[in-house]
């Protein structure tokens, strides 16, 4: 037992090269197959430690579970289960972690789980702890989890840094969001982020993504981290950390700003599948670089027309789509996209078809109205769809007609050109003072006439914790101000939050107030 722990020991430090060639090293050694024999022979009569501590050497060296030497050392656990410690049980549960569904494993797994049943609530060790949760994994019964949940935080004001970040991502693998216990990893992990290696950065966000754990705090201090010691890191590196920000929703601005310096500065590290990355990320999160914006996407775009050769038809529209929502479309890539599009090429699969499709809608639409020689239309055709509200604006229906006190002063379920759609219309006279009433017919222009457009989105369209919309929420808005829409955006989910009484007033001062006249969101247009 202790040549192979000690062995185990030695390799796991070694890189991923070195330890392939100590492994055939180890696996070819006359003495190793003379010592799995005394194994196979001795298994029954090893000491509880001994016995859990070699099942992890040999299963960690990489000795395939299929072999007998293994499924022996299985099966005795089985046999020894109820004579196991607490310690014993914490690697056995490690071990189990990391091998494959057979018989014998499952059987030792549901003993384990019953063994863990009676004794958990006697166990005070957080390493323990952290084991257990990992071995029961995702498909662990609820009332286990809870009673695992109950031991972590009985003993939470003894919780160190190691132990939170493994409990943290233990709980990731069970796939069990416990907020208090998430909240208390959350507080040491930002109390001692200086000490966390980057791919556990990058592991961390990956685990709130997948716990569907929003903590503002928690990752705005990752990302000042971040910011503050770039120079540490590789380029590449930051893009993996701004991906697994994105794909949270969260916006790092002062990260985002630093990065795009970067890129103007060096653009030569931007492979396609980077530049992908980085495409994506600006667009969604709808940032658009303080300073040399105009410079940054160009920059974007050079490397994108290097790419044009190797770039794959949805590729391309990807990342044509990612510069159109931030209202950059160059003309190379543009012309490339719609010359493949009028003869064809872009016909995918159906599983590929409905998405490739909106985006193309998407580039169509921006070519259209966000070229500069779009000029405001003097009417705008609308269609009123259904006039059946949907529940989760039914509040807002109201508030509007104890507001302006009538429905005929409002429209409902407003369909524009373009496929865009707005929740409320409402017109007011040029002085922003009175609301008018809609008129039956609206084929007529009137440049005395303001219109308002009311959208109720959901928080999932703003970047997490802002009013800042993410990028297809902020096209929509820049659209509609250049059909000529005043947009006022609502966080749905805070409204509905309101009293009757509350959502009145609001909505009183969003329409009648001036700061309800939006301008465009920013955008590289304004350099353009």
């Amino acid at each position: 037992t202790n040549s192979l722990t000690m062995a185990w020991k030695l390799y796991k430090n070694l890189s991923e090269e070195q330890q392939r060639y100590e492994k055939q090293l180890i696996f070819e050694h006359p003495v190793f197959a003379r010592l799995c024999q005394q194994l196979l022979r001795d298994a029954r009569r090893m000491t509880r430690g001994d016995l859990v501590f070699t099942l992890h050497a040999l299963v960690s060296l990489g000795v395939p579970q299929n072999t007998l030497l293994v499924q022996t050392l299985v099966r005795v656990c089985q046999e020894k289960l109820n004579h196991l410690d607490n310690r014993c049980i914490s690697v056995l549960a490690t071990t189990l972690a990391g091998m494959d569904k057979d018989k014998n494993v499952s059987a030792l797994q549901a003993g384990l789980q019953l063994l863990m049943e009676q004794r958990i609530s006697n166990i005070r060790d957080h390493f323990i702890l952290q084991n257990l949760m990992k071995c029961l994994g995702k498909d662990a019964p609820v009332f286990l989890k809870k009673k695992l949940e109950m031991a972590v935080l009985r003993e939470r004001d003894s919780l160190t840094f190691p132990n939170a970040l493994r409990i943290f991502f233990a709980l990731a693998g069970m796939n069990y969001c416990s907020l208090p216990i998430l909240n208390a990893c959350s507080k040491k992990i930002q109390e001692n982020v200086h000490d966390i290696p980057f791919r556990q950065l990058i592991f961390i966000l990956e685990a709130c993504h997948s716990l569907q754990y929003r903590n503002v705090k928690l990752f705005s201090t990752l990302a000042d981290y971040v910011s503050s010691t770039a120079y540490l890191w590789d380029k590449r590196q930051i893009i993996l950390f701004l991906s697994a920000c994105e794909t949270l929703g969260f916006q790092p601005s002062e990260l985002l700003d630093a990065f795009a310096e970067n890129v103007t500065a060096d653009p030569d590290f931007l492979n396609l599948k980077n530049l992908l990355i980085v495409l994506r990320v600006y667009s969604r999160l709808n940032h658009v670089p303080r300073v040399q914006k105009y410079l940054f996407f160009e920059t974007l775009h050079s490397c994108l027309n290097k790419c044009l050769p190797q770039i794959s038809n949805t590729e391309l529209l990807k990342a044509v789509y990612s510069l159109g929502i931030l209202g950059y479309l160059p003309h190379p890539v543009l012309d490339e996209l719609l010359q493949k599009d009028s003869k064809g090429e872009l016909t995918l699969p159906d599983d590929l078809k409905e998405q490739n499709t909106m985006m193309l809608h998407c580039v169509k639409t921006c070519v259209e109205l966000d070229s500069p020689s779009f000029t405001k239309p003097a009417f705008v055709l609308t269609e009123n769809l259904s006039p059946l509200v949907s529940l989760n604006l039914m509040k807002a229906r109201e508030a509007l007609i104890e507001l302006l006190g009538d429905e005929n002063m409002f429209r409902q379920n407003v369909q524009l050109p373009y496929k865009y759609h707005i929740d409320f219309e409402i017109r007011m006279d040029s002085d922003r003072k009175k609301v008018l009433p809609i008129a039956a017919r609206d084929d007529h222009p009137d440049s005395h006439v303001e219109r308002l457009a009311l959208l109720f989105a959901p928080v999932s369209a703003f970047c997490l914790g802002t009013t800042h919309p993410q990028g297809k929420l902020a096209m929509k808005k820049r659209h509609l101000n250049k059909l000529g829409y005043h947009v006022i955006l609502i966080q749905n989910k805070k409204f509905q939050e309101m009293t009757k009484k509350d959502a009145a007033e609001f909505l009183k001062g969003k329409i009648y107030s001036e700061d309800a006249v939006s301008s465009p969101e920013a955008t590289v247009q304004d350099n353009n």
